[in-house]
Formats: C-alpha cells, structure tokens, sequence
C-alpha cells in the first residue's frame, strides 16, 4: 500500500498508519483509526462513529492509505463505545471483514441489543434517583421513557463482533506480532495492543502499543460504573483501571499509537502521571467526605474541567458515575463507608 497526501491521515512506518475520523458535536474532536497491513490484507483498529462524513472520512483515508473499504480484512475492536465501534457494522457490510472484540464487552454489546431503549431509561433514572440525583434531572429519563417512542441513540444498535480477543495471546493476522492486552475500567472489556516488533524508526522500548482509550498523552478516560440492569455485583472500575495501567507501563512500548489526541513515547512516565492524578483525585474526595454527601453532592463539589454550572445535562450524569467509581475505590480500600439509603451517602472513615 502506498500513501497519498491527506490531512486526516498519518503514516507511522512499518505498515501502520491513522487516520482521523470525526466524532460529531464533541471536544475530543475524532478517534484515531489506525490501519495495520497484514499479509491477508489490511486490518483495523477501531472503526470511529457512525455518521455519514465519519464513514466519508474513514473511506478517503483508506483510499489515501492505497486501499479500500471493501478490502479490509478484519476489524478488531479496543471497547465497545460508539466512536470506536460506530462503523463496524458498514465496513463489515463492505467488506466482509470479521470483527474482533473482548468477551466481556461483547457481552455489553449483545445487551444493549437486545433491551429496549425504555429499559435503559428506567435504569438510568433509577441508578440516579439513588446517587441523590435531584428530581428535575430524572425527569426528562422518566419522560422518554413513558413516552412510549425513545428517540435513536448511538450505540444502541452497535454490531456484534463474531470472534473473541483472548487476553495474552497473538491475535490471527497472519504477518505480524499482535498482542492483547486486557486493561478494563473505562469499559469492562477494553483492550490494548501490543504489537510486538521493532519499531522502524528505532526508537528504544518494546515494539509500540495501540493504547485505544486507555492511555492517552493529555487526558484520563472516563472511569464511571459498569453499566449492567441484570447484575447487582458492586463492581470496582477505578480499581480495575489503575491495576490495568500499571501493567501497561511494565511493557514499556517505544511509542503509544492512542485512539485520541495523538502519538507518543515514555509510557511508564505518562503511566506514573496518571497515577499521580487519581490518588490526588482520592485525597480530594476525602476531604469532602468529612460529612456525609451523595454521589450527586460529590460530583458537584468535585473538580472537572469546567464549573458545575456550565457541565450540560448528559455530562452530569456522567459526572456522577465518575463520583461514585472514585468513591467505591475509596470504600473498597477501608478510607470511606456508605451510610444509610434512599439516597446512599458515603462519608471517609
């Protein structure tokens, strides 16, 4: 394959190249889909969302790259979420590609499918009423779902993956040394890959990592709960995460080829910063924790990156599940406790 010149698209050597696919209406701006050349032909990695000038995009950068939609491969799939999984369905409709994905967010993906969007509402409303959410929040999730006809959301038709990634094992691309990782807590099933060959500029490390959401060189992912109508299991995501990245920092990878923001090198540092961040991020909370506050109250005295006034209504809800994984940390670790319910306040210990 031969490149030709396209702003959108990025050569990285050895075979791998990026390409920029937007993602509508949202500051992260695109999801680097990165194309790998293997000797049954080209593989991807993530597809970006699903939107008519993203599968534009995605279709001009694999003819920039000297290949096609129609002739990909395979399709292997860092997490569920929808700008990374968004176009898997058409390029496989394409293409005939298969589609590779964890077991654990496979397991995601077939729910989501198979319940209605008015569950989700009441799940949702309800797993907020509980986190102390004020009721003019609820509201609009309860409306929607009385409602009878809930507007199409992203990702509630996502495609299901027909192979499994098998943590710590070679994937089959026949040609090259791939290898996955299991790094759950921005999803149950998220996966790094490592692709075990030299990097072909030289740089010094273990071959280089495609880190989807996992690592990132400016930001932290989303670490909220996971999102699950039929189990009660209280699950630890935070702890999940940092358990998952220091692992990633011990591969020390030459370079990191993330699904945001752009490419880099020293791993174990950026590892070790955001280490730093979360434990900040604990102490902080416990502080506020001197008296007893619910997930919703937590999230409002918590520091983002814009004033809790300006936080629009979908990030909120975000927000709180962020909260209330940074607290099960907490509690999962003996520094705080949960008193009392309807709603459920925690207060450190």
């Amino acid at each position: 394959m031969t490149q030709v010149a396209d702003p959108q698209v990025t050569e990285h050597g050895g075979g791998v190249w990026s390409i920029k696919v937007p993602i509508p209406d949202n500051p992260l701006g695109f999801t680097l889909v990165h194309l790998l050349d293997t000797d049954a032909g080209p593989v991807l990695i993530d597809t970006g969302w699903d939107d008519p000038t993203s599968w534009g995009t995605l279709e001009a950068g694999l003819g920039a790259c000297g290949t096609s939609v129609d002739a990909v491969h395979g399709v292997v799939i860092t997490h569920h979420h929808p700008d990374h999984h968004g176009l898997s369905a058409k390029v496989r409709e394409a293409s005939g590609a298969w589609i590779a994905m964890h077991a654990a967010d496979a397991s995601v993906v077939r729910r989501t499918r198979s319940n209605p969007p008015e569950r989700w509402f009441d799940y949702m409303a309800r797993k907020l009423t509980a986190a102390g959410a004020p009721a003019e929040h609820v509201a609009p999730l309860i409306a929607a779902r009385d409602a009878g006809r809930t507007p199409k959301l992203p990702g509630l038709a996502p495609a299901l993956p027909d192979r499994d990634i098998t943590p710590g094992e070679l994937l089959e691309l026949p040609g090259r040394r791939l290898r996955a990782i299991w790094t759950p807590g921005h999803t149950p099933g998220h996966v790094c890959l490592h692709l075990e060959e030299e990097h072909p500029a030289r740089l010094p490390g273990h071959g280089r990592l495609f880190s989807g959401d996992h690592l990132l060189p400016g930001i932290t992912p989303h670490i909220g709960l996971y999102e699950d109508p039929d189990d009660e299991t209280v699950t630890d995501p935070l702890g999940d995460y940092l358990d998952s990245l220091e692992r990633v920092g011990r591969l020390g990878p030459a370079e990191v080829l993330p699904a945001h923001q752009h490419a880099f090198t020293d791993a174990p540092a950026r590892v070790q910063e955001i280490l730093a961040h979360h434990e900040e991020r604990l102490n902080d909370l416990l502080s506020l924790l001197a008296a007893p506050l619910t997930p919703w109250q937590l999230a409002e005295r918590m520091e983002w990156n814009r004033p809790w006034a300006e936080i629009r209504y979908g990030s909120r809800s975000i927000a709180v599940s962020e909260a209330e994984a940074h607290v099960r940390r907490l509690v999962k670790l003996g520094r705080a406790e949960a008193v009392g319910s309807d709603p459920v306040r925690y207060v450190a210990v």
